[in-house]
């Protein structure tokens, strides 16, 4: 075999696209030449928002995730509802969605504009954001795929039955996300995102007041941490932005945290509670409370999936001017 044959073969082996890049319409050097300080940034703009912001990481992972599960990811949840369109961000589950997690793509957007205009997708810079945000605080880096597109659609009517709800039983929320392909395991991975990062108050409250004649609380949290979110809640319905930390032990620190607090009674949750007390989910909760680098490895992958469902490429979507509007 020639010389030239065994370089071919060689370079051909590393120039070869992975399997998931062959299958994947997008790619990691989309913008290498339209945009080259893309990455650069989007680093600066996620660095400086999650300084001034801590909240910002929690913010943004949440946002993310109400994107790409009702209609993929398309950064619909950005657009601003008109008088002839109730958007996304307007039906009732995303009424809470931190303001945090918006300004920091906005952010982005704007210094993107000035650096290359109409170049790069709003979902792209929610995509990179979310990432960028999750290692900043301490979790695992994986690669985002680029070249996503912008959806035309945003209705808050499409919202319902497609986000699951802390209060859903187990079998609800399994379905909502096995119908995105997403199994258990991946499922309980996604989960851990909740160990950075708030809830209202108003979300949990049916668990902590009269929650039967025999318990003022829902037996399954720790006495002593039901007695404690009673009090830090008590005024919540005077004052409905009164919230909690998803992870009271390490809140601002991606870890497995999370997962160690619920065998104690300390998930905040129902639905959190639930992964330890059902048999399909607890048998990964507890592998992620032995294993942060297992829990990690599975976030990133499952991350990695998310971000890449139901994108639009092509003619399928556009590029944002603003993120919260239409091109006209």
């Amino acid at each position: 075999m020639g010389l030239t044959v065994l370089l071919f073969l060689f370079f051909s082996a590393f120039l070869t696209p992975s399997l998931s890049q062959r299958h994947s319409p997008l790619n990691t050097a989309y913008y290498r030449r339209s945009c080259p300080r893309f990455e650069q940034i989007m680093e600066e703009t996620t660095t400086n928002k999650q300084i001034t912001s801590p909240t910002t990481a929690a913010a943004t992972l949440r946002l993310f995730f109400h994107d790409c599960f009702v209609g993929g990811c398309d950064a619909s949840v950005l657009v601003s509802s008109t008088p002839f369109n109730k958007a996304e961000r307007d039906a009732e589950i995303n009424l809470s969605l931190p303001g945090d997690g918006f300004d920091v793509v906005v952010r982005a957007k704007t210094a993107l504009e000035l650096a290359c205009p109409g170049v790069v997708s709003c979902s792209d810079i929610l995509a990179v954001a979310a990432r960028n945000l999750v290692v900043q605080t301490g979790g695992p880096f994986y690669p985002v795929n680029l070249g996503r597109k912008d959806s035309f659609v945003s209705k808050a009517s499409l919202v319902e039955g497609n986000l699951p709800r802390p209060t859903m039983p187990m079998d609800q929320i399994i379905k909502i996300f096995e119908s995105r392909g997403f199994s258990i395991q991946e499922m309980v991975a996604l989960s851990g995102a909740h160990t950075i990062g708030f809830s209202h108050c108003k979300e949990f409250s049916s668990n902590l007041y009269n929650y039967n004649k025999t318990s003022q609380s829902d037996p399954s949290y720790n006495p002593r941490f039901a007695k404690a979110l009673r009090d830090a809640c008590g005024n919540y319905q005077k004052d409905p932005t009164i919230s909690v930390f998803n992870d009271v032990m390490s809140p601002n620190k991606f870890d497995n945290m999370y997962y160690q607090n619920l065998p104690k009674g300390l998930g905040l949750l129902s639905s959190d509670r639930g992964l330890f007390s059902d048999p399909r989910t607890r048998i990964h909760v507890e592998e992620y409370i032995r294993d942060q680098n297992a829990f990690f490895k599975a976030f990133a992958s499952a991350m990695q999936k998310l971000s890449e469902h139901g994108v639009k490429i092509g003619r399928r979507g556009e590029i944002r001017h603003r993120c919260d509007a239409f091109n006209n």
